[in-house]
């Protein structure tokens, strides 16, 4: 009975040993199986994660681009409102500079009326005008020479054409009816002349 009972032993091993190893395969399989269920989840994770910072860059981004809408907006409101003051208070040097002339115009006038000397009269317009010529020459603003130069239609508006007094001045400036002017170097009004032709 010995050695039926071997075979029956060593069948007994190997069935044991075939469980074992089924039973550490399907462990294995499980484990296998638990870290794949792992693996994926740390994947929605960190897809989740990815997820949520692209929509905090895209809200970051948002937010920058609201900013700086609302800075170039306040920018050029501001700019606009020195821009409208500027303008209101341009000349304000310039007419602040014109107000001694205009007080010695009245004080002109006042002595116009009281004096019986005319030679004093016609010094003190002199003496007024050289102070108004001496201002527009500090603020750039230069008569424009016409009377006995050619005609330049750059310089020179036509108001009508007379018989010239000499051929020298056929072609010429005779006469100018209102003084043109620059205004350092450029053309602040044309001046209105007569032509010789």
């Amino acid at each position: 009975m010995a050695k039926k009972s071997e075979p029956a032993d060593k069948q007994q091993n190997k069935k044991i040993e075939v469980e074992e190893n089924l039973k550490k395969d399907q462990v294995q399989g499980a484990s296998e199986e638990e870290e794949t269920v792992e693996e994926a989840a740390e994947e929605e994770q960190e897809e989740e994660i990815k997820e949520s910072t692209t929509e905090e860059k895209l809200a970051e981004l948002q937010d920058r681009y609201l900013r700086l809408t609302a800075e170039y907006d306040n920018f050029r409101k501001r700019t606009l409102k020195e821009k409208i003051d500027l303008q209101k208070s341009a000349n304000e040097s310039l007419l602040g500079a014109l107000l001694p002339v205009a007080d010695d115009f009245d004080r002109a006038m006042q002595s116009v009326e009281e004096a019986n000397d005319i030679e004093a009269v016609k010094e003190g317009m002199r003496l007024i005008t050289g102070k108004f010529e001496g201002f527009l020459n500090q603020q750039g603003v230069k008569e424009i020479e016409a009377i006995n130069k050619a005609f330049d239609t750059d310089l020179h508006e036509a108001i009508t054409k007379i018989p010239a007094p000499s051929k020298k001045l056929k072609g010429k400036v005779v006469d100018v009816i209102q003084k043109g002017y620059y205004l350092n170097e450029k053309v602040l009004r044309f001046s209105k002349v007569v032509i010789g032709e």
